[in-house]
């Protein structure tokens, strides 16, 4: 059996990931990240700072330094350097640093436009930049950038630079599509024309994703022969930011069996998180492998499917990620979601009960556009807790009114058997001024309510703002006291629905 070729994994969130718009890690992020990067998810490297930009990048890189001296790690961290004369040299020797990404020219229009120099002059300064960091032990990369353009626009330029590349003591080709131009065809092309022509040297692949072709490129990239990629955590990254560590590594590992990579997939999504803690950077809910949803069913065929060998699986199991298959419930999930959130629960219903409780999700469904697995429970106390004969008193419509300044107020249409009587009063808040009215309308018809003793309002452990109230209000009529209980996504029309409950009963 031929052994797989080792692929190596460059994270550089800490570098290029920082570039985000409004992302700035502090010291002690950086190397609680630096940490995880190396020892939780064992990439390769990390590229973790730009060198020469602040005091505080300056502490940054010092204190992930000292600890990757200590732990072994030091020949794995990176930075970013500049062909300077040397200053960027003299700021890794401070630091710590001992390998260099060193930024230079890879296309002719950048070369020409920006630095105004022949290409020998630019070969030169280079070659002295490599010299004093061989002198002081420091390893050397060389990014070219605007190389996409440059194999597109001036591929004579690319070659002579590489041809001058391969004569210097360098570790790493590093290839990167700047501006995330390139076709995934152009990427296996570029990087087989110079696998070919330099078979020694060692190349990696630095993917953008303006065009939304990060993980295609990568792919094609590896196909052609890279020996390393430069990926971040949540794809963060300038402008459309880079190609996404987690998603290329589950591409690389279903589809390119002939390499192997030494990422912990189950890591993937616990760093995430804390990446997006930091960086204050949000996470899409539809991001592949991250996203909240990705591991989502909502369809309830879909949950009827996996019960039945697993019919809407693919090879992205959640649990390689550390995570866990959800089933939505909401008015598309139908009884097969509820069933498999239920067992989830340890509860069981009988078929009639789930019915009930399927109805129940289908309405709230309409109002709320997800009901979660933590609202099931009051769903279930509500239908069951519900009275099953026909109600003879409806709410039929209400206004609820609250201004500042202004005593709340309501008007309320009730219909009692069959008779609708429309009114309407003030209270201390929305629910108190319904009651009044309600209390109006009755007096009206020479009835009497009962005494309200109690009022609790519930929301699903962790929810949000848009979480399912459950109201239950203890009522005293004479000697008996009882309980109702109202369920919506509306503090208020959650208490008016347990009241309409206490009408009926009374």
């Amino acid at each position: 059996m031929t052994s797989r070729r080792k692929l190596e994994i460059m994270d550089t969130t800490l570098r290029d990931g920082e570039q985000t718009n409004g992302v700035s890690f502090s010291a002690s992020e950086k190397l609680t990240i630096a940490k995880l990067l190396l020892e939780e998810l064992q990439v390769d490297r990390i590229e973790i700072a730009s060198t020469r930009v602040s005091e505080g990048e300056y502490n940054a890189v010092k204190s992930i330094t000292d600890w990757a001296s200590e732990a072994g790690y030091i020949g794995q961290i990176e930075v970013l350097s500049f062909v300077d004369d040397g200053l960027s040299i003299d700021w890794m020797i401070e630091t710590g640093a001992r390998v260099q990404n060193l930024l230079t020219k890879g296309s002719l229009n950048h070369l020409t436009h920006q630095l105004k120099k022949t290409p020998e002059q630019h070969f030169n300064a280079i070659a002295e930049v490599i010299k004093k960091a061989l002198d002081h032990d420091i390893a050397t990369n060389v990014y070219l950038e605007d190389w996409s353009n440059g194999m597109r626009n001036s591929p004579d330029y690319v070659f002579q630079f590489l041809d001058f590349l391969v004569t210097q003591p360098i570790e790493r080709l590093l290839l990167p599509d700047t501006l995330g131009v390139l076709t995934p065809e152009e990427t296996f092309g570029f990087i087989k024309q110079i696998r070919e022509r330099y078979p020694e040297i060692h190349i990696d692949f630095h993917a953008h994703n303006d065009y939304d072709l990060g993980v295609a490129n990568v792919l094609e990239a590896v196909k052609a022969g890279a020996d390393g990629l430069h990926l971040t955590i949540n794809g963060m990254g300038e402008r459309a930011g880079n190609a996404p560590l987690a998603s290329v590594v589950a591409v690389i590992n279903d589809f390119v069996p002939e390499v192997r990579i030494g990422v912990k997939e189950k890591s993937l999504y616990k760093v995430s998180k804390l990446v997006e803690t930091f960086s204050g950077f949000r996470i899409p809910e539809n991001k592949p492998v991250l996203g909240d949803n990705v591991f989502t069913q909502t369809a309830g065929i879909h949950a009827d499917g996996d019960s039945k060998k697993n019919l809407y699986f693919n090879d992205l199991l959640p649990e390689r990620f550390g995570r866990k298959r959800q089933y939505a419930l909401g008015k598309t999930s139908g009884k097969a979601n509820i069933q498999k959130n239920l067992q989830e629960l340890g509860l069981h219903l009988s078929d009639e009960e789930i019915a009930m409780v399927t109805q129940r999700i289908i309405e709230l469904g309409d109002k709320k556009e997800v009901v979660t697995k933590e609202d099931l429970p009051y769903i279930i106390s509500d239908v069951l807790n519900s009275n099953p004969q026909e109600a003879r008193i409806i709410v039929e419509s209400y206004v609820l009114t609250h201004s500042k300044g202004l005593r709340p107020s309501t008007t309320v249409a009730l219909k009692i058997d069959g008779e609708t009587i429309e009114s309407n009063a003030q209270g201390d808040g929305q629910f108190d001024a319904f009651m009044n009215t309600i209390k109006k309308i009755y007096k009206g018809k020479g009835l009497s309510l009962p005494k309200l003793t109690d009022y609790a309002v519930r929301i699903p452990p962790g929810s949000n703002s848009d979480a399912l109230c459950e109201t239950v209000i203890t009522w005293q009529n004479d000697e008996k006291t009882f309980k109702t209980r109202g369920l919506d996504s509306d503090q208020t029309v959650s208490a008016i629905v347990a009241t309409q409950k206490m009408l009926n009963i009374i």
